[in-house]
């Protein structure tokens, strides 16, 4: 009997293994596998991270990533409001003593016009130490292992952490001494320079001195160089280094290791929230010292990219382009969650972790999203742990109950999803420049030019067709939540809105009472008394497609009043140009607080402020001096009904001279799933991530649960597949079977 032979496997059953294999295995997971169960919290950043030097840093992203690695004296609680401070490194929130000219100690309400001197003394936690970092190893004989020497260079590296050896040590009051002598370095540009020039003893005078040394040293190295040197070119390379520590600055001093004092020139109650930003952050001087060596800089290894502090967190990871990782630091010291908030505090969960150790989360994964809509659609996968809301879906996300609140969508809720709002502490407006002769001024006629404008701006439009209403009018300076706010008809706009006492909310005057305004100004109808047509200038940034529908809406609105008004759109530099040296009639600004003082949004029209002449944040050059002086006696004191009298009455000035159609304050919405434990939206003060807690099991079956993987499809081509293959497989199957003979019959 013969044999059948060996067929050889179809050539198609490889493509239907793997057709199987996709139906079966598909997924969208950004990442690995191995960390399905990680205690990992997932953030997101919109651009390139520049600056992560405290001295520096001064924008949203930067700040976010700062301050969960460096320690201030003080920070804001993470669950009471109004926002109050509480101690960080300091044992308790400083209080200022104040004395005068003769040295004599004086009460703390002793108005600021009579104090010379106000004095902080700092005590600092002991036993807070850094995170471990090369800059602080030693070798045996006591001497710093990566201090090196002329020509020496560090091994191939991308991060520091990958020097073989690291140390470590306590935080003393020298490094916040440190700290404050580098915002004055010639060598930085730090953004806050001028104010603490007001403010800090000796602070100008010190940066003149380290000036003179760092010429002194440019001298020095063009002389031994000769008429080639390039100064640019030499300390891209050999940076000039400056030991802080030889050097005095008056106002600044370490009494020992644990006490700081700092002395400023006047009374500046806001001062003590300074001391809650990354500015004030302490910075080893061995840090500073190993960043600026050439042997770092040829590697690109800066202090702009690897931070050193105390913090909960290190950077593990710095990729910014891509991906930003921070870990749990092993040395930080013992801090606790909150064991008091406000009374909804508990209602809502948000006490359910009082006094236990922080941080909870192992590690921050921050991953670059230039797209909205991409961080959107992985957010609603599961991917990214929390999220403002895409505009462009809005109307899907959120619905009106039928009281007029908004409420999360139906699907949404369904999810677990949680819906929180807050108003930011930030306003935008409409500025007119005051210096302008046509719409700036303080006569009547071009006062009630401004008010019919401000009246005609229906910023409730606005906030309605752009913002999908997230956003509340303004009607001052104070958004909600600062002292010197008031709600309801006390704090009505008496020149746009009338108070609606059937409805118990303000209503925006008439059109017609804008066009009347404008008669009076002496342009009826938008005409002046020769029959000329007004034509007003609007300058701003020339941006995208997007920005079309804004323009005409803002066209429109003058033009309900008869005011031609014309665009002017230039590049970035051109426009601020433009606000520098007073060269425009109307523009759109925005402020966002630094603190929760009242003062940090007066000062945006004190005259001393102004653009123009003084290169301040008085973008519109106003200048009252009814308003100035009530606002030089309002800036330094403490919140008293005194104090709130005095808001009052610059408010009804401002109000009344309209430099600003006030806008809006915006209202800012998080999206939280079930898996994120201690969400509470905090405004002030970013460190607020290592309070906050995830159940990464939920997370992971969340995921899961919202990603099954569509298979129909891969099933159907697999079916079709198989109708198509069976008549070849039938063929194949005959040809290769042999004929049967004689000797194969039974």
């Amino acid at each position: 009997m013969s044999r059948t032979p060996n067929r050889p496997m179809p050539r198609f059953l490889p493509v239907w293994l793997l057709v199987v294999a996709l139906a079966t295995a598909c997924t969208n997971n950004p990442y690995r596998p191995d960390e399905a169960a990680k205690n990992v919290l997932y953030e997101t950043f919109r651009e390139d991270l520049k600056h992560l030097d405290p001295a520096l840093a001064y924008v949203s992203n930067e700040i976010d990533i700062l301050s969960q690695i460096y320690e201030t004296l003080v920070q804001y609680h993470f669950l009471k409001r109004p926002y109050s401070l509480v101690p960080l490194t300091a044992t308790a929130v400083p209080q200022a003593q104040l004395y005068d000219a003769q040295g004599r100690l004086l009460p703390p309400t002793t108005p600021a016009r009579e104090v010379a001197r106000a004095v902080y003394t700092i005590a600092i936690r002991p036993g807070i130490r850094y995170q471990d970092h090369p800059s602080f190893a030693r070798t045996a004989d006591g001497r710093y292992r990566w201090f090196l020497q002329p020509g020496e260079r560090f091994p191939p590296i991308s991060h520091p952490n990958e020097l073989p050896q690291h140390g470590s040590r306590e935080l003393t009051a020298d490094d916040y001494v440190y700290q404050i002598k580098r915002l004055a370095s010639p060598l930085l540009a730090c953004p806050i320079f001028s104010l603490l020039s007001n403010y800090i003893e000796g602070f100008e005078e010190f940066h003149q001195q380290l000036g003179q040394e760092v010429e002194r040293l440019r001298r020095e190295r063009r002389r031994a160089a000769g008429a080639l040197y390039n100064q640019e070119a030499d300390e891209r390379t050999n940076p000039i280094y400056l030991d802080l520590r030889q050097y005095e600055l008056p106002g600044v001093r370490a009494l020992d290791d644990h006490t700081l004092r700092i002395s400023l020139s006047r009374k500046y109650p806001q001062f003590v929230y300074w001391l809650a930003m990354p500015f004030f952050a302490p910075m080893p001087w061995e840090a500073d010292r190993f960043y600026s060596q050439s042997a770092a800089l040829e590697q690109n290894i800066t202090l702009n990219r690897f931070p050193v502090g105390s913090g909960a967190y290190s950077l593990a990871v710095n990729q910014s382009n891509y991906r930003m990782v921070l870990r749990r630091n092993p040395n930080f010291h013992s801090e606790t969650y909150p064991t008091q908030g406000t009374p909804e505090d508990e209602a809502q969960g948000l006490l359910a972790d009082s006094g236990r150790r922080l941080p909870f989360v192992d590690e921050l994964v921050y991953v670059l999203e230039k797209e909205p809509v991409s961080e959107w659609n992985k957010f609603l996968q599961g991917y990214y742990d929390r999220a403002g809301i895409n505009p462009d879906a809005f109307d899907q996300v959120v619905q009106f109950d039928p009281s007029g609140e908004l409420e999360l969508a139906e699907a949404l809720r369904e999810r677990n999803f949680r819906l929180l709002s807050a108003v930011s502490p930030s306003t935008s407006y409409y500025g007119f420049n005051m210096l302008d002769d046509v719409i700036g001024g303080y006569d009547d006629r071009r006062r009630s030019l401004r008010q019919a404008v401000s009246i005609a701006l229906n910023m409730e439009e606005y906030i309605q067709i752009f913002l999908n209403g997230r956003g509340i009018p303004a009607h001052s300076l104070l958004p909600p939540g600062l002292f010197g706010y008031r709600e309801g008809r006390a704090g009505l706009n008496p020149v746009v809105y009338d108070w609606d006492a059937r409805l118990g909310q303000p209503q925006r005057k008439s059109l017609a009472e804008a066009k009347r305004l404008l008669a009076e100004a002496g342009y009826a109808n938008g005409q002046d008394a020769d029959g000329k047509p007004l034509i007003l200038f609007f300058d701003t940034v020339a941006a995208g497609p997007g920005s079309k529908a804004p323009l005409d809406w803002l066209r429109k609105q003058f033009a309900s009043l008869g005011i031609q008004l014309q665009i002017r759109s230039t590049d970035f530099n051109r426009f601020q140009t433009k606000v520098r040296t007073g060269n425009f009639q109307i523009i759109r600004w925005g402020w966002g607080a630094d603190y929760p003082d009242p003062e940090n949004f007066f000062f945006l029209l004190y005259g001393p402020n102004g653009r123009a002449h003084h290169g301040g944040e008085n973008h519109v050059n106003y200048a009252n001096p009814r308003f100035d002086a009530l606002f030089r006696e309002m800036e330094n004191m403490s919140n008293s009904p005194q104090r709130l009298a005095l808001i009052e009455r610059m408010t009804a000035i401002i109000q009344h001279d309209a430099p600003w159609v006030w806008g809006m304050h915006p209202v800012v919405y998080g999206l939280y799933p079930a898996w994120y434990h201690n969400a509470k939206p905090m405004l002030f003060g970013r460190n607020s991530l290592k309070y906050k807690r995830v159940d990464a099991a939920l997370r992971q079956a969340s995921r899961q649960d919202w990603n099954r993987p569509v298979t129909l499809p891969l099933w159907i081509l697999a079916g079709l597949f198989v109708l198509t293959i069976i008549p070849a497989t039938l063929t194949i199957y005959r040809r290769g079977r042999p004929a049967r003979t004689q000797a194969d019959a039974p």
